[in-house]
């Protein structure tokens, strides 16, 4: 029964209800026992994702210890952790595993991609950081394949951890192709993966609260995305899974100016591939001015040039992404469009059918997708091309940009396509991703 339980909690950091086990069974020297919340005089911390925040805890008259008991607000939606609760890991012998390597890749790297693999794995090799700025479509996945195997080889354990669901389901398929003896398991909210043991981990940001000391390598996959950038607690997360001898790998298109300017300054490791595999240049998008279209879309109208270019992709059959800057311009615009065809469905963050409407999209059964900015990364679709209705919203960063641009000509069949930013009225964001763009196609072919 101790194995069973060294298997479940090694390298996890878990509360009661997530252990399949008799509570007298974890009164082990083995098995670490930690307060889930600490401090007096409302100075708290969760020891679970090291929230500090007085504004991130509150109190409820708690049926467990019967008290007035404080709990971490800002990991909640993993399950309530309060002062009264107990955070389980294990500190004895780490299990044994056998090695799980053995790469299933018959790919060629080009040029650009295997410099970049041979610094991922001198970083891997050496317990270092190292950035990885790549355009969309560079083929980050790729390059990651050796410096995974070498690892996998050593009976290290790898997690490579995305900002979003999305990104998990669409990667999840390739690196079990990649490495079938790995088992590798996928962790993401509802995921029957969740306390999965494996040696190759892929995992939303999130889920790195349950883990502890258990990382050789973290890959972090667009770094610079929401809500890895924004929260302290997702950064100390990485921090706490990883072992202290461990590497850490940062993975994106639009490093952050603080993240470049470590880079530039040599502070932080890099390496940098400005041109896509396929050795074709990056599609630039181009502006198209629609006038004042909100009171239109109120009377569920759509701007004249974005219905014409909507109308020429249902004909011509060419699946097309549609972002728009929130989920109330969403139902409005995905209301008129099902007028035209239909099949035509609209996605966002909130959407519990999320999953299912992204595949019939790829599947080729809805012709056209509406979307929030969460589909701005990991979702590819070949042959596809991409519009951005009200542009100049705040929500459409340069990095967001830049993003939803690298959704087109990905595949290396049909390596170009259109990108338009349909607007009223072009933003310093929208010129800049633009220049971006520019600067990397000339970087790639001096």
């Amino acid at each position: 029964m101790l194995t069973d339980i060294k298997h479940h909690l090694s390298g996890r950091h878990l509360l009661a209800s997530e252990i399949p086990f008799p509570l007298e069974m974890l009164e082990s020297e083995d098995i670490q026992k930690e307060k889930g919340v600490t401090g007096t005089n409302g100075k708290f911390q969760c020891t679970r994702c090291l929230n500090k925040q007085r504004h991130l805890f509150a109190a409820f008259q708690c049926a467990k210890c019967g008290k007035l008991c404080t709990y971490c607000r800002s990991c909640i939606m993993m399950g309530r952790v309060s002062e009264c609760e107990t955070l389980y890991s294990w500190v004895g012998d780490t299990p044994v595993t056998q090695s799980s390597s053995g790469l299933d890749w018959t790919g060629t790297l080009s040029p650009l991609q295997s410099h970049a693999s041979d610094r991922i794995k001198h970083a891997m090799g050496n317990q270092s950081e190292l950035l990885v700025w790549a355009v969309c479509g560079a083929g980050k996945t790729e390059i990651l394949f050796q410096g995974i195997e070498e690892a996998l080889k050593q009976n290290k354990r790898v997690c490579l951890a995305t900002p979003r669901t999305d990104v998990v389901l669409e990667l999840y398929p390739r690196f079990q192709q990649a490495f079938p003896n790995a088992d590798a398991a996928a962790l993401y909210g509802g995921s029957g993966d969740r306390y999965k043991s494996s040696s190759l981990v892929l995992s939303t940001a999130h889920q790195l609260f349950r883990f502890k000391q258990t990382f050789d390598c973290i890959i972090i996959d667009e770094v610079d995305a929401f809500p890895f950038s924004a929260d302290q607690t997702l950064q100390e997360a990485v921090q706490k899974a990883r072992k202290p001898e461990s590497s850490l790998i940062f993975l994106t298109a639009t490093p952050s100016k603080e993240m470049q300017k470590r880079a530039l300054s040599n502070k932080l490791p890099s390496v940098r591939i400005p041109g896509r595999y396929h050795g074709h240049p990056l599609p630039i998008p181009r502006f198209q001015w629609i006038g004042s279209y909100k009171g239109r879309l109120q009377r569920k109208k759509l701007p004249k040039p974005l219905l014409k270019w909507i109308q020429e992709h249902l004909e011509e059959e060419k699946p097309a992404f549609l972002f728009v800057p929130n989920i109330p311009a969403l139902h409005h615009v995905t209301a008129i469009l099902q007028n035209i065809h239909p099949s035509i469905e609209g996605v966002h963050s909130e959407d519990p059918d999320r999953k299912e409407k992204v595949q019939r999209f790829r599947d080729r059964i809805s012709p056209l997708i509406v979307t929030t900015t969460i589909l701005e990364r990991g979702v590819t679709v070949p042959d596809s091309d991409v519009a951005v209705f009200g542009a100049e919203e705040d929500i459409f960063t340069e990095s967001a940009l830049v993003q939803i641009a690298g959704r087109v000509g990905r595949h290396q069949d049909y390596p170009a396509g259109d990108v338009v930013f349909f607007h009223y009225g072009k933003t310093n964001a929208m010129i800049q991703a633009r220049l971006h763009i520019k600067k990397m196609n000339r970087e790639a072919f001096r």
